[in-house]
């Protein structure tokens, strides 16, 4: 299956930089001498349950029924029956489940998941609502500073080096209601510009290895082309996939330009367009009966929701 394609991409990722034993001790605590953290960027996609924490709306909330119930039996916060894509990194990289940055209660040697429902890369995305990826990127700041002061500058510094940083943002800014005040031009270079300085502001502070997703097919989720045409339709909308196929070709040339410009950068850059479109139209390719609206989104603020995976 392509999301098992997905996961096996980033777990190769992962082991091209090693990650298993012998171990090491960071400050008092013992881990494999290659160990490689997670940190975790971006909306419903990849929440796991920062929003329970936040003042938002429960469209923004996924801690109420039927969330959770296939795997963890009870709603978790993240916006699936189950699990979600960082979930299956973390299992196939031998990690534990990334836990999200709130409550802050733990440790963050293995990383930490900073995503939160409903947030787009531009701070103007459901403001006041959600925590936009400027916002993450001021919380991983913070974690930094809590990790040299557990484990010290040095060792600090490897962990960040060698943690591998999943980003997937801007589904949530192309449906907002400001996106219609520019040009699809100029709305785009807005979004994929934060997108990319926040990804220069975690290279400074240490992060080089980087998984990001590119937009999916925006115009083939089954509650937008209802939405648009008001009743159930075979077509995908052209206005939403163009503005999808805009930013992918944007982000494509200035990750490209990044890996020239900035000193050890490197990414895995993951086609979620063609799986979302392949998914979405060629569900029994996938085991299921039709393509759905539980396909892959960024969560039912937008009106459809996350990908539910068992």
């Amino acid at each position: 299956m392509a999301i098992q394609n997905f996961i096996l991409c980033f777990l190769i990722f992962f082991l091209s930089y090693g990650i298993l034993i012998p171990t090491q001790c960071l400050g008092k605590i013992c881990l494999p001498k290659e160990h490689v953290a997670l940190f975790v960027f971006g909306d419903s996609l990849f929440d796991v349950g920062n929003n329970n924490f936040i003042d938002t709306t429960t469209d923004n909330q996924a801690n109420y029924p039927p969330y959770g119930e296939t795997f963890f039996k009870y709603p978790t916060g993240r916006f699936s029956d189950g699990r979600v894509i960082p979930d299956f990194i973390a299992e196939y990289a031998k990690l534990p489940l990334i836990q999200s940055y709130f409550p802050r209660v733990q440790e963050y040697v293995n990383g930490i998941n900073f995503a939160s429902a409903g947030a787009g890369a531009l701070v103007e995305t459901h403001e006041g609502l959600v925590k936009d990826l400027k916002t993450q990127l001021t919380y991983f700041k913070n974690v930094k500073q809590e990790l040299r002061q557990k484990l010290g500058d040095a060792e600090t510094t490897t962990l960040l080096a060698k943690a591998v940083y999943l980003i997937n943002i801007g589904s949530n800014d192309y449906f907002s209601e400001n996106s219609s005040l520019y040009t699809h031009e100029k709305y785009v270079s807005m979004v994929v510009g934060n997108l990319t300085d926040v990804i220069k502001g975690i290279h400074e502070i240490g992060g080089r290895k980087f998984g990001i997703l590119n937009q999916p097919s925006l115009g083939c989720f089954p509650t937008i082309k209802a939405f648009v045409n008001g009743t159930k339709s075979d077509s995908c909308i052209e206005e939403f996939s163009a503005l999808a196929k805009l930013h992918n070709n944007v982000l494509s040339v200035q990750l490209n330009k990044l890996k020239k410009q900035i000193k050890g950068f490197k990414y895995s850059y993951f086609n979620f367009f063609d799986f979302s479109y392949e998914f979405i139209n060629n569900p029994s390719k996938y085991g299921l009966k039709e393509g759905g609206v539980a396909c892959c989104g960024s969560g039912p603020y937008n009106g459809y929701y996350s990908c539910g995976v068992i």
